[in-house]
């Protein structure tokens, strides 16, 4: 009987150390200085292997890809991302960070979206964006927003639903950085009617309360991906 007690002892403040290192966990804390990233192996739970440090030079610790961006007005939704992840630059391996550029035309949105492995602070750069955040059941799916203008920040907690929808008259943009090196992205659009397979009509005519016709009409719009 006293043994049961001291393993339940054990067991309890074992979860008691582990838990908040589980609810805390973004990647994995890095292993030494820097990792750069060999994007031709096979990525493991820490991110890509390295490669060897005689091969690295300097380079690495450096970009200027996001000095520029793409036009927003060749995409639908009128935005353009910039991503700036590990599989761009290679230096950001194991160090559980990266960065994205969006610009904006004039109307141009970034759709509905979660990051399912990281928390997003942005920062807008040019022009006035619209930043809508809708949180969990657990806040009753409430709608947090605000137009952001030039200069201002925002930050998005991590997996949950937000968009950004350029309200100005001019282009816009922004630079939001991640507390991973690979954050990931989920489009709700996209996930609900462009899958591959896709989900079963009645599924969605139910989920949505509409008729069949009307979510093979929205199902059409996504045949040619985003």
């Amino acid at each position: 009987m006293e043994y049961s007690k001291i393993l339940a002892a054990l067991f309890i403040n074992t979860l008691l150390v582990v838990a908040p290192l589980v609810v805390m966990a973004t990647d994995p804390d890095p292993l030494q200085d820097f990792c750069v990233a060999d994007l031709n192996g096979v990525p493991s739970v820490n991110g890509y292997p390295c490669q060897p440090s005689s091969s690295a030079g300097d380079e690495f610790l450096f970009s200027s890809r996001v000095t520029k961006g793409g036009d927003p007005t060749l995409n639908p939704n009128g935005s353009n991302v910039t991503e700036l992840d590990v599989n761009e630059w290679p230096g950001l391996n194991t160090l559980g960070v990266s960065m994205n550029r969006v610009d904006f035309a004039p109307g141009g949105t970034n759709p509905p979206h979660i990051h399912p492995r990281a928390t997003e602070v942005g920062l807008v750069t040019r022009g006035e964006l619209l930043v809508g955040i809708i949180g969990s059941l657990d806040s009753g799916n409430r709608y947090y927003s605000k137009v952001v203008r030039a200069g201002e920040t925002f930050v998005i907690p991590r997996g949950l639903m937000h968009f950004q929808f350029n309200v100005g008259k001019d282009e816009a943009t922004m630079v939001v950085s991640f507390n991973s090196q690979n954050p990931g992205i989920i489009f709700a659009p996209l996930t609900m009617f462009g899958s591959s397979p896709p989900i079963p009509t009645p599924v969605l005519a139910k989920a949505l309360r509409v008729d069949a016709e009307v979510v093979d009409l929205i199902k059409s719009k996504f045949t040619g991906g985003y």
